[in-house]
């Protein structure tokens, strides 16, 4: 086992490492080495220093909430988890960013971008409650 997490480990700082060189030899960019490794390091500290310990304590708090027949707390998590993976991917568009590049490549705007998040949000959070809400039924139901 240690020797395929080996494996990934090269596997990812070698796709790092292409993707730095492909970077770097665009013209248009003009980024530097320096500057990919001080975003980098924002980017760490920001996560390890204030994120992590966001969403570490809001887990804990789940974790603290009274007992149900039916666990509440993977019903949580994986609408949360939907939600901020989705809004990673889809935050350029929310924010708008490119959106003269977008109209002219598509001839479409991003407007519909936020609305639509946080419909799947919203319908992330609906399933998660109505399965949540089958389980509890079925268990009462069942007797146990």
């Amino acid at each position: 086992m240690r020797g395929v997490k080996a494996v990934g480990i090269v596997a990812c700082l070698a796709l790092g490492a292409y993707a730095t060189t492909i970077i770097l030899r665009d013209p248009t960019l003009h980024p530097s080495i320096l500057g990919m490794l001080i975003w980098f390091a924002g980017a760490l500290l920001l996560h390890d220093l204030v994120l992590f310990p966001l969403y570490a304590a809001a887990d804990r708090a789940l974790t603290l909430l009274p007992p149900t027949r039916v666990p509440l707390v993977n019903h949580v998590r994986l609408p949360v988890l939907g939600a901020a993976l989705t809004f990673l991917v889809f935050l350029p568009g929310i924010i708008r960013q490119g959106e003269p590049v977008v109209r002219g490549a598509t001839g479409l705007d991003q407007e519909p971008f936020l609305a639509r998040w946080l419909w799947l949000c919203a319908a992330m959070a609906g399933v998660s409650a109505l399965v949540w809400i089958v389980r509890v039924t079925r268990r009462s139901a069942a007797g146990g």
